[in-house]
Order: structure tokens, then C-alpha cells, then sequence
């Protein structure tokens, strides 16, 4: 028999596979594999989507060579997990920031345009995943990204909304809800997991018994039983071969159809327990709902924290013999109060199911959670009452009622005669109708307590959480929050992040604080020209997409004030437009009167059932319809509502922003990170001593911050002596004739009733005190105005922003929890060369 030899050109040849190669000839051959192998189309049958599934596809199969291995490393090392349990997980578009964290953007780019495809546009067509209300979500994102690109064993905890966050329409200035169905096309960037299912109980009753050692035990009898399914994604590190996982729960009925109930002809009954069931992971609710009362929402946040727990404890008890030292396994982080069921839920588990005794098993509990609180909103502390919580957990009422009376227990031994101090740490609110407090639980139920920037935590410790912090202060401190570079300048500002690397390299992309080396160049003419002419190019790609959108023509060369973020109160975002009718008076009583050029440009959601912010929306339109179709105006004043705004819209608004808008009231935000986003790309920021706007400005310096408004004390002491919005109302004469013309009709076409209730609860209650900050508002941006005429000294402030905004990369922020709270080191992921034979098959 002839065996065969390869020819001597060939015999040390290496060929890529097509699965994990990055030649441009390799890149394409997989993207055409992809569209007829997974798509199951040839190019004669295949849609734009289909094209972007291919490279999707294509784009994955480079990760998950990654994604095993560290997987791989995981259970072998048997390192310490973080697990990060989040209701909201805003993670934006995927595509290109695999690509750039892979490192192979331009490869790919070019593959796809050698392949006849326009790449920009296949961008463009990936939904995204809008699994988030906003900055809580996109926090979470934000982490994620860091733990990886740190090398920090970690999973990502969720919940996989088939509708996420509703997409927005503008129908006569009004906001409009439509439906996200983000997943209507798939989702190639994730894998379900069916055979890793867990079982998750609601409601029925329980029993006491004794087991065979006699001792006391309770055994949960649910109503009914919903699968938890498990859909993991694989979130890469920035240029390392770190990809951790972020795993989502998809709620479905243990049985889909009853055959039973179909024969019998109850055709809904068939499928009665599908519908119910899935229900729990249906939809994502909009932040500024009145939960209280709400059982889906109830139902939803036990549900992913349930499966969550559950799920590491499986994975545990893989590699350990008990759940002794589970706490040692895994640092689990609370993203605010949606997930702190998990302190009673861990206690039943280990309790109830696993027969630990209950000092050992509170033990255990407390060394595994820490608690991040991100409100200083009273409305936002989630409560539920007693009876749903009975109805829909009884045992875990049951154990919230022990747990509180073991710690009233220990409040009374340190403050034996404080009958008011105890009710207020009390888990139990019994002011009037009775309810369960979730901060509470995830105070008592956590070793760390922190808040998100330095003024939230020092107010969390004097208010919110003042109680907590006296009995145990050793818990508290503070992570300020930080934002991931790679998406908010590499991917967003291509330009801007090509400059930077020119002048000091490329490490700043994963060492922010090399962004200082920049300052070397401000007093450099011809770098503050390249700077200066980026800002421009992207202010005009921002202006194509406001004429297309809007059919609104802006002036590029206008200061571009931008405040983008969820409508609410607090934010003020109707104290910018009292700014902007300000300015119209001005012109209206002087048009020939010098105004520096702006355009105004707003985006955000207001929730469906928060009735005054989506009268905001129709406020900002309403103004704009009036001041954009002014002769008198000109081109002086442009006022722009984008639709829908979400991470992608942000990536192309950040970058072009010359003014960013932070101006809530002091004391009411708890950090905020679009100021972060905002400055890092060279924006200058107008805003209150509120939240990071505080730290930002001390690194960035005063004198490149717009400072107004009233501190936090201020407000307080001003409040206290007893706040009346008719005083500045009646001695501003601006401020008068601003209320007067909203008041008048003169914005909604003589309907004097339209923003009635806005107007009135300025001149009534003015709870967020727009009226208190409006005349240092106006002096401020007085400031904003000669600053920006000086375009050299304008120039020289925003490249000190972005070179002095080292401290907020959310890279710091996660090495503050690991050193701190979590106890976790880095461990590096070695990228093993694939072949078949990995698999474990013969090959």
C-alpha cells in the first residue's frame, strides 16, 4: 500500500483554522462559512441580518477559544469567584467591542470589505440588548468589562428580559412606548444552557419536622415550581485572554403544554402555566415605577437570585466536599437593593436544604455578600409588604423574621433603652402598613457596605444608612464609580483615541491614568488644532444624524450642550430648558442682541408612568418647535430632543458634546457616570457639587469646571427654614417672565392647561429647587459662553479634562472592591492552541 507524503513546499506549512485564524484570507473564508453553515444561506437568498450573523458568528468563534480556557483555569485552580448579581445588565452593542478587546477591529474590517460587504453597515444593524433603565445597568456593564480585562474570576448574574427597556418614539413632542423586541432576529453572542436548569419555588406553605438528629427543621411545600434556564455570554477582557462569563435566566414552565386540560377542551388551561410562568422574564420594568405592591417585580428579582445561588453552590460542590467554606469560593455583590432577597435566600439554602446549622450558615451568609447602595432617594429603598411576601415566600418571611429578631437582639445590648432606634434598624417596618425593608436585609445580611462616590457615601452614613453606620461603621466605604475606556473613547471615538496613542502610546487604553501625559500638550498649537478638528469632524457626523433623524439642520460650529441621561426631577433637565427660554426672551426683546451660538440637545427616557418627566419631554419639544422656527433666532439657538436614546446613540453623543449638563440638585444623585463619559471625551462640565461631579471637579481642577447651585448643606438648611419658590419667582424678573410664558400657552399653541401641573408644582413645592439654583445657573453659563468664544483657551480646558479623568476608569474602581471587599487576585488565562482533540473525541 502507498502511503501518502506531502510534497517538501508543503511539509512545514501551518494553516490556520477557520475558527480561530485572524488572517484577512482565514477572516473570510469563516464569514462565508458562517452565512451557508449557520445561516444556511447562500448569497443569492441572504439578507443584510443574515450577513451580520455570519460575522457575528465569526467574531464569537475567536472569543470562545478564549471563553474555555478560562473556564478551564477556573475549576482547576479552584480560584475565588466574584459573582455579580445585577437586575440590569446594559451592555450595548457587542460587535465592536469584541473586536477592538480582541485586538483585530481593522483585520476584520478589512475581511469584510474584501468580501464586497460594507462593514459600517453591518455594524449598524446588531440590536441592542437594552436590559437596563440606565446608569445601574450600565455599571454593571461596565464592571463586567474591568473584571475581565483585570484577569478577576468572575460571573455576571441576571435576568434575560425578552423585552428589555421600551424603545422611543416622538409623536407631537409626547413620548411614546414601543415594544423592544431585541431578540426577534436571535442573539448570536449568547449559548443556552437547557441542561443546566434550576428549579425555583413560589408561594404554598410551610411545615415544621425534626429530622433524624432531632433537630428543628422546616420544609418549604410551593404552589408551583419554574425552571430557571441559564443563557451565558462570554464578556472579554481588553487584549488579554481573560473572557468571563455573564450568565441570564430565562423563566419557563416545567411543562409547556398540559394534555390533559387540551383534551378536555380548556385550550387556555393547556397552556396556562407557559404563559404564567414565563411572565417573570417577559419584561424589564422602567425605573420610577411604584413597585410597592407589584408581585411580578417581587417575583422577578427572587427568581435570578435564586438560580444565581443555586447555581454556585452546584458549581461548588463540583470541586468541595461541603458548603463550609462557600463564602471562600465566592464574593457575591449586591447591585443595589433588587438582589438583597439573596441574604434570606443563601439562609434557606443552607439551612433548609443543605442542613447547615443557623450560626453557621449566618456566618457563611454574611462573608459572602457586600452591598452596594446607588440611591439616596427614600422613594428607592425597596419595601414590600407582608402579606405579598407571605403569599408569594413564606419561608423566606419566615427567616427575615429571625434573622431581625436575632439582630434586635444584639441593637438592644448596645442601646438598651433606644425603643425608636430600634424600630428604624428594625428589617420590619411597622409604621403603618407593614413591610419588609430590602436595604435593611442587605445591610445587616453584608460584611461591606459602600456607596458610589464620595458625597453618597458620607450622606448614606449621615442619613440613608445612619442607623447601620453607628452600630457597625466597620462595614462602610466608599467605591466611586468608574467607566470602562475601551467602550466609551476607544469605541466611541476612533479619532480622538488615535490622536492620544500618536502622542503617549497605547497603554492608556487599560492604565487610564497615563491619560496625564497629555498635559505636555496643551500649550502645543498644532496638537490643539488636531484636538480642536477632531471635536469638529465628530460634531458634524452628529449634525448629518440630527438632520436625518430630526430633519433638524444644527450649526457644527455652535457650542453643543448636551444632557443625556433618564428624565426625572431630580436631574433638572426642565431647569436647562428655563435656560433656554431665558435666552429666547433675550432675543425676542433684543434681536439684534450678541448671543453666543448653541445648540441644545437632549436624550432619555422617562418612565411610561412618570407623568411630570414625560411632560418634560413634551416641554423640550415644545420649546424647540417655537425657538427652531424663530426668525428672530436665526441660527442662534437650536433645541433637539434625540429619540430613543441608548448605549449606542451614547457612543456617537459623548464624543461630540463641547457642554456636558450635570446640574441636579446637590445631594440627590449618587454618582453618576455620564459625566465621567462625557469629560474623558473632552466635554466641559456645568454642574452642582452633587455625586462624582465633586471628585471631577478636583481632578480635573475648578478653574475647567462651570460650578453653580447650592451645596448639599445649603439645601438642607434651606429646607429646613423653610423653602418658598414664590420668593425667587417674585424678585427674578427672568426668571418670572420665563415661568409666565410656559404659563401662558405660548408654548403649546394657547392651551393654557397643558403644563399647568409642571408650572404648579414649581411654584407650589419646587422639591428639587430649580428656582433656588436658577440665577447662579444663569451666571454659570454666562461664564460657559465667554469661555467658549476664546476657542485656543476653550481647547486647552477640555484636553485637561480628558488628560486628568485617570481616576474614573472603572478599571480602579473594580481593583478597589477586589483589594477591599472581595479578597480576589488576578489569574492569568494561558490561551491554549485549539485542535479537535481537545474536544475529548477520537479525531
Amino acid at each position: 500500500m502507498t502511503t501518502f507524503q506531502k510534497p517538501p513546499i508543503l511539509q512545514n506549512l501551518q494553516f490556520e483554522d477557520d475558527r480561530t485564524g485572524l488572517s484577512i484570507e482565514t477572516l473570510k473564508r469563516a464569514l462565508a462559512d458562517n452565512l451557508f453553515y449557520i445561516q444556511g444561506k447562500f448569497p443569492a437568498a441572504a439578507t443584510p441580518n443574515d450577513y451580520y450573523m455570519a460575522l457575528a458568528y465569526t467574531v464569537r468563534d475567536r472569543i470562545l477559544q478564549r471563553w474555555f480556557n478560562t473556564v478551564e483555569t477556573y475549576i482547576k485552580k479552584g480560584v475565588k469567584v466574584v459573582c455579580y448579581l445585577s437586575a440590569e445588565f446594559l451592555l450595548g452593542p457587542h460587535l465592536s467591542n469584541n473586536l477592538i478587546n480582541l485586538g483585530i477591529y481593522d483585520q476584520v474590517r478589512q475581511a469584510v470589505e474584501e468580501s464586497g460587504l460594507d462593514f459600517v453597515q453591518l455594524r449598524e444593524l446588531e440590536e441592542e440588548p437594552g436590559l437596563g433603565n440606565g446608569g445601574l445597568g450600565r455599571l454593571a456593564a461596565c464592571y463586567m468589562d474591568s473584571l475581565s480585562t483585570l484577569e478577576i474570576p468572575a460571573i455576571g448574574y441576571g435576568i434575560r428580559y425578552e423585552f428589555g427597556i421600551f424603545d422611543q418614539e416622538i409623536r407631537d413632542g409626547w413620548q411614546v412606548e414601543i415594544t423592544d423586541k431585541w431578540l426577534r432576529f436571535g442573539n448570536p453572542w449568547e449559548i443556552p444552557r437547557p441542561e443546566e436548569t434550576i428549579d425555583v419555588k413560589f408561594g404554598g406553605y410551610t411545615e415544621a419536622y425534626n429530622d433524624e438528629k432531632g433537630h428543628y427543621r422546616v420544609r418549604w411545600i410551593p404552589h408551583n415550581v419554574v425552571k430557571g434556564v441559564p443563557y451565558d455570554t462570554p464578556i472579554l477582557g481588553y487584549k488579554v485572554n481573560t473572557a468571563n462569563t455573564l450568565r441570564l435566566w430565562k423563566a419557563e414552565a416545567p411543562e409547556s403544554f398540559e394534555f390533559q386540560a387540551f383534551n378536555v377542551g380548556d385550550y387556555y388551561g393547556a397552556v396556562n402555566k407557559k404563559v404564567v410562568s414565563e411572565n417573570i422574564t417577559k419584561v424589564l420594568y422602567p425605573n420610577d415605577e411604584l413597585i410597592q405592591g407589584k408581585e411580578l417585580r417581587l417575583e422577578q428579582q427572587y427568581f435570578f437570585v435564586s438560580c444565581s445561588l443555586q447555581d454556585m453552590i452546584r458549581l461548588h460542590l463540583r470541586k468541595e466536599e461541603s458548603l463550609n467554606n462557600f463564602h471562600q469560593s465566592y464574593a457575591v455583590q449586591l447591585n443595589d437593593t433588587h438582589p438583597s432577597i439573596g441574604v434570606a435566600e443563601l439562609m434557606r439554602l443552607l439551612v433548609d436544604e443543605h442542613q447547615l446549622d443557623w450560626d453557621q450558615a449566618w456566618q457563611i451568609t454574611q462573608n459572602t455578600f457586600g452591598y452596594t447602595n446607588h440611591t439616596l432617594l427614600p422613594e428607592a429603598l425597596e419595601k414590600w409588604s407582608l402579606s405579598l411576601f407571605n403569599s408569594l415566600l413564606p419561608r423566606h418571611l419566615q427567616i427575615i423574621y429571625e434573622i431581625n429578631q436575632r439582630f434586635l437582639g444584639q441593637v438592644r445590648a448596645k442601646y438598651p433603652d433606644d425603643g425608636d432606634r430600634l424600630a428604624r434598624l428594625s428589617l420590619i417596618d411597622e409604621s403603618g402598613e407593614k413591610y419588609v425593608r430590602m436595604a435593611n436585609l442587605a445591610s445587616v445580611g453584608s460584611h461591606a457596605i459602600n456607596g458610589v462616590a464620595a458625597l453618597h457615601t458620607e450622606l448614606l452614613k449621615r442619613d440613608v444608612l445612619r442607623d447601620f453606620y453607628e452600630f457597625c461603621p466597620e462595614k462602610f466605604s466608599n467605591k466611586t464609580n468608574g467607566v470602562t475606556p475601551r467602550r466609551w473613547i476607544v469605541v466611541s471615538n476612533p479619532q480622538l483615541t488615535n490622536l492620544i496613542s500618536r502622542k503617549i502610546g497605547t497603554n492608556w487604553i487599560n492604565h487610564l491614568d497615563d491619560l496625564k501625559q497629555l498635559e505636555a500638550f496643551v500649550e502645543d498649537a498644532n496638537f490643539r488644532r488636531e484636538w480642536r478638528q477632531i471635536k469638529q469632524d465628530i460634531k458634524g457626523n452628529l449634525a448629518e444624524y440630527i438632520k436625518t433623524t430630526n430633519c433638524i439642520e444644527v450649526n457644527p460650529e455652535s457650542l453643543f450642550d448636551i444632557q443625556v441621561k433618564r428624565l426625572h426631577e431630580y436631574k433638572r433637565q426642565h431647569l436647562n430648558v428655563l435656560y433656554i427660554i431665558t435666552l429666547y426672551n433675550r432675543i425676542k426683546h433684543d434681536p439684534s442682541i450678541e448671543i453666543t451660538p448653541r445648540t441644545f440637545i437632549f436624550g432619555g427616557k422617562a418612565a411610561p408612568g412618570y407623568f411630570i418627566a414625560k411632560l418634560i419631554i413634551k416641554l423640550i419639544n415644545a420649546v424647540g418647535d417655537v425657538v427652531n422656527n424663530d426668525p428672530d433666532v436665526r441660527d442662534r439657538l437650536k433645541v433637539i430632543f434625540l429619540p430613543d436614546y441608548n448605549v449606542r446613540l451614547g457612543q456617537r453623543v459623548y464624543p461630540a458634546a463641547d457642554l456636558s449638563e450635570q446640574i441636579s440638585t446637590a445631594g440627590k444623585e449618587a454618582s453618576g457616570t455620564g459625566n465621567m463619559k462625557f469629560a474623558m471625551n473632552g466635554a466641559l462640565t456645568i454642574g452642582t457639587l452633587d455625586g462624582a461631579n465633586i471628585e471631577i471637579r478636583e481632578e480635573v481642577g475648578n478653574e475647567n469646571f462651570f460650578l453653580f447651585g447650592l451645596t448639599t448643606e445649603e439645601v438642607y438648611d434651606l429646607k429646613s427654614k423653610g423653602y418658598n419658590p414664590w420668593d425667587y419667582y417674585n424678585n427674578n424678573p427672568q426668571l418670572k417672565e420665563a415661568i409666565d410664558l410656559i404659563s401662558s400657552g405660548f408654548f403649546s399653541h394657547g392651551d393654557t392647561n397643558l403644563f399647568r401641573p409642571l408650572v404648579d408644582s414649581l411654584l407650589h413645592q419646587d422639591q428639587y429647587m430649580l428656582f433656588a439654583d436658577y440665577q447662579s445657573y444663569l451666571d454659570s453659563q454666562e461664564q460657559v459662553n465667554q469661555a467658549y468664544r476664546d476657542p485656543q483657551h476653550w481647547t486647552r480646558m477640555s484636553i485637561l479634562n480628558t488628560a486628568r479623568m485617570g481616576k474614573f476608569s472603572s478599571d480602579r474602581a473594580i481593583q478597589e472592591y477586589c483589594q477591599e471587599i472581595w479578597n480576589t487576585v488576578p489569574v492569568k488565562i494561558e490561551l491554549a492552541e485549539y485542535v479537535q482533540a481537545k474536544a475529548g473525541l477520537k479525531v
